[in-house]
């Protein structure tokens, strides 16, 4: 025979052992900080300060000029050669590693980068130059990327729900991106690419065989992002940017200001300053 003094007994249990699995679950969540999707997943959504942009250009009048670095006053900047770093700027980053035979194309697109460069004309930067994502949507089965960039505002749709790469899209600037987890990790692998974009701002040319391998991991209020390029018609080994840190915030992206090309007809030479992304 079940007395009421033993149900009583077994549904206390059955709370107190209910109210430990439930504070375990949230003590877990909490010692890391991650918010969890729906299905288990660390949840990216979020808007995200990555550091992109051209902040670091402080244009300043000097005389008839505009000084960007190394600003004396009342003086000019001094004079650099092509693709040199004025004083005053960050170094340049580590770039990609060409084979030896096309070291100069990479150099004379180099020197030339006012006028080759597509992101001065208004494309896309392409992958992995555009680096972290501005915002992120993360929903079951697809996460959407956002980006507020110098050349415009773009998106990516990222599927991940174990659907394979699709075989009919036209080749594009930002490629066709499919994602999958390992572990708390979003790996996104894209392909697809035209060869009209650049790895990084000096010159690094790419073919429409590239394929950019992404990470982006989540810890508590950052936002981790590693990418690794493979194109080894032209690369001599992997090229792998340096990893981005992004932090979430409270603002909300905008749209991009339109991209118009209003200078490149009044350029009186090649110069250019050291961007760092």
């Amino acid at each position: 025979m079940v007395t009421d003094s033993a149900r009583a007994m077994g549904l206390t249990t059955a709370l107190t052992v209910a109210a430990f699995v439930v504070a375990g679950g949230a003590s877990a969540q909490a010692a890391n900080g991650v918010p969890r999707a729906p299905d288990g997943h660390p949840d990216l959504s979020g808007t995200w300060d990555n550091g992109a942009g051209i902040d670091f250009v402080q244009p300043r009048k000097d005389g008839e000029s505009i000084c960007i670095f190394g600003c004396a006053s009342g003086a000019p900047p001094p004079a650099a050669a092509s693709g040199a770093a004025a004083p005053g700027a960050p170094p340049p980053p580590a770039g990609p590693k060409y084979r030896p035979e096309l070291a100069a194309r990479v150099a004379d697109l180099d020197a030339r980068q006012v006028q080759e460069d597509p992101v001065l004309r208004c494309f896309a930067p392409g992958v992995p130059r555009i680096g972290p994502p501005d915002k992120i949507v993360q929903r079951a089965g697809e996460a959407v990327f956002l980006y507020e960039d110098v050349s415009g505002s773009f998106f990516r749709l990222v599927p991940t729900d174990g659907r394979p790469h699709p075989t009919n899209n036209e080749p594009s600037f930002l490629g066709d991106a499919v994602g999958h987890w390992e572990g708390d990790t979003l790996v996104v692998e894209t392909k697809n690419f035209n060869d009209q974009t650049w790895l990084t701002d000096n010159g690094a040319f790419h073919t429409d065989d590239l394929r950019v391998v992404e990470r982006l991991r989540r810890t508590a209020d950052a936002l981790e992002w590693t990418a690794t390029a493979y194109d080894p018609a032209v690369l001599a080994e992997p090229y792998a940017p340096a990893k981005r840190t992004a932090k979430l915030t409270g603002l909300e992206i905008v749209e991009s200001p339109p991209c118009i090309d209003r200078s490149l007809a009044n350029m009186v030479d090649g110069s250019h300053h050291t961007n760092p992304r």
